[in-house]
C-alpha cells in the first residue's frame, strides 16, 4: 500500500504524465511564459465548462476575491456578509480593502451559509454577500439569490472548493457553482479538484462591462498598455499553469466522479455509527467532495486525529478556529457575547479524512477500519 496522503498529486500526475509533460515542454519551447496562447485557450475552455461568458484568470484564489470586490466599487466601511466557517482568505480580503466583514452562521448539515442568518445580518451598509461553496457542495443559492435581489446586493461566489459542482433550482434548471452570482471566484491551488502545479485562480462573470473591469484591475488598471485608468494590481496566471490546467480540465468530471466513489465507500463504512455523522449531501447540489468531513460526537475529535496519525493516516481539521475568533479579525466583532451557534459547535467536531482521485479500495479499507477501531 502507498504511503497515505490527504491528496496524492504524484499518483494523479503519473496517470496523465505524457499529456502534462508535452504541454509544459510546449510552453518552454515557445518561451511564451506570460500571457501565452494557453492562457487564452484555458479561459475559453473553462468558460464553456462552467457555462459563463467570461473567465478572467489571475494569480490565485485570494486575488480573485480581492479583485472582485474592487471591481464592485466597494468603499471603506461598506459591509460584506461572509460565513465565519471558511478558509481565512474569504474574510481576509474584505478586511484588507478596508471593508467590514459581517459574520453569518452556517447550516449544521451542509456547513454552508444559513439563509436566515444572512437575512438577520443585512443592514443598509451591506454591499456584498460572499457565499462559500464549502468542502465541495453548493450553498443553497436559490433563496440566497432571491434575498440578495430583494435588497439589491451583489453576490460574489467563493467557489475555491467546489468547481464542478452543480446546483439544481426548484424548477429543475441546473447551474455550475461559480456561475450564479454577479462574479464567481475559484482557486487552482494544487490540492483543489482542478489544481495546477503552482498557484492560480480565476473569476467568472456573465457581465461584459464587469469582465472588462476585472481584466483591467488584474493588469495594473490598464486596458491599453501604459495607460492606467484605475488602481489595480498585478495578478496573472502564468502560461505553464494554464497549460497544465487545460489538460486537467479535460479530466475534471472524471476526478469528481472518483471522489464521489471514495465518499460512497466512506459513507457505507461509517453508516449508523453512533459517534459519526457522515457528510450530508443536499438534494439541490452535486457534491464533488473537495474534502470528506465527518462530525464526531461523543468522542474527542482531537484524540481521533492524534491516533490516526499514529497509524500513518493523515487527517485535517478544516477549520479549528473560525474567522470571527481569529486575532486578526477581533476588531470586527464588537459584541464580546457574539455567537454563531452552529459554527461554534462544529469547530470542535469536524475532521477530514484523505480524499483524492487515486484512493484505492485497500487504502479506504485501512482508513475506515482504523477509524472504527479507534472510536470503538
Amino acid at each position: 500500500m502507498h504511503n497515505l496522503q490527504m491528496v496524492d498529486l504524484k499518483r494523479q500526475y503519473q496517470k496523465i504524465k505524457t499529456e502534462i509533460d508535452a504541454a509544459i515542454l510546449n510552453v518552454v519551447e515557445s518561451a511564451a511564459f506570460i500571457g501565452g496562447p494557453d492562457v487564452q485557450e484555458f479561459a475559453k475552455e473553462l468558460a464553456a465548462y462552467n457555462g459563463v461568458k467570461h473567465v478572467i484568470p489571475c494569480a490565485n484564489g485570494t486575488d480573485a476575491l480581492q479583485i472582485s470586490l474592487m471591481a464592485l466599487g466597494l468603499k471603506p466601511g461598506d459591509e460584506v456578509i461572509t460565513p465565519s466557517f471558511t478558509y481565512i482568505a474569504t474574510v481576509e480580503v474584505v478586511a484588507l480593502l478596508g471593508l467590514t466583514p459581517v459574520f453569518a452562521d452556517v447550516d449544521a448539515d451542509t456547513f454552508t451559509l444559513n439563509i436566515d442568518s444572512v437575512k438577520k445580518a443585512i443592514t443598509p451598509k451591506t454591499k456584498a454577500i460572499i457565499p462559500v461553496h464549502l468542502y465541495g457542495q453548493s450553498v443553497n443559492m436559490e433563496p440566497l439569490l432571491a434575498l440578495a435581489n430583494e435588497h439589491n446586493i451583489p453576490v460574489v461566489e467563493d467557489n475555491a472548493q467546489a468547481i464542478g459542482s452543480i446546483y439544481t433550482f426548484a424548477n429543475g434548471t441546473k447551474a455550475k457553482t461559480g456561475s450564479m452570482g454577479i462574479i464567481g471566484c475559484t482557486s487552482f491551488f494544487p490540492s483543489k479538484n482542478l489544481g495546477g502545479y503552482g498557484d492560480g485562480g480565476a473569476m467568472f462573470t456573465n457581465d461584459d462591462a464587469l469582465a472588462e473591469k476585472l481584466k483591467m484591475i488584474a493588469n495594473h488598471g490598464q486596458k491599453v498598455r501604459y495607460y492606467h485608468e484605475m488602481v489595480g494590481c498585478n495578478s496573472r496566471l502564468d502560461t505553464i499553469q494554464a497549460a497544465v490546467l487545460r489538460i486537467k480540465l479535460r479530466h475534471l468530471d472524471e476526478y469528481c466522479y472518483a471522489r464521489r466513489q471514495a465518499a460512497d465507500y466512506y459513507d457505507k463504512a461509517f453508516k449508523n455509527h453512533p459517534n459519526i455523522v457522515t457528510p450530508y449531501r443536499a438534494p439541490y447540489t452535486y457534491h464533488v467532495f473537495h474534502q470528506y468531513t465527518l462530525q464526531i460526537n461523543g468522542f474527542d475529535r482531537d484524540v481521533l486525529n492524534k491516533k490516526l496519525a499514529e497509524k500513518n493516516i493523515p487527517s485535517m481539521i478544516y477549520y479549528p478556529v473560525p474567522s470571527h475568533k481569529q486575532n486578526m479579525l477581533k476588531d470586527f466583532v464588537k459584541d464580546s457575547n457574539f455567537q454563531l451557534p452552529v459554527t461554534d459547535m462544529i469547530q470542535d467536531k469536524v475532521i477530514s479524512l484523505p480524499m483524492h482521485t487515486e484512493l484505492t479500495e485497500e487504502e479506504l479499507a485501512y482508513i475506515t477500519t482504523n477509524v472504527l477501531e479507534i472510536l470503538g
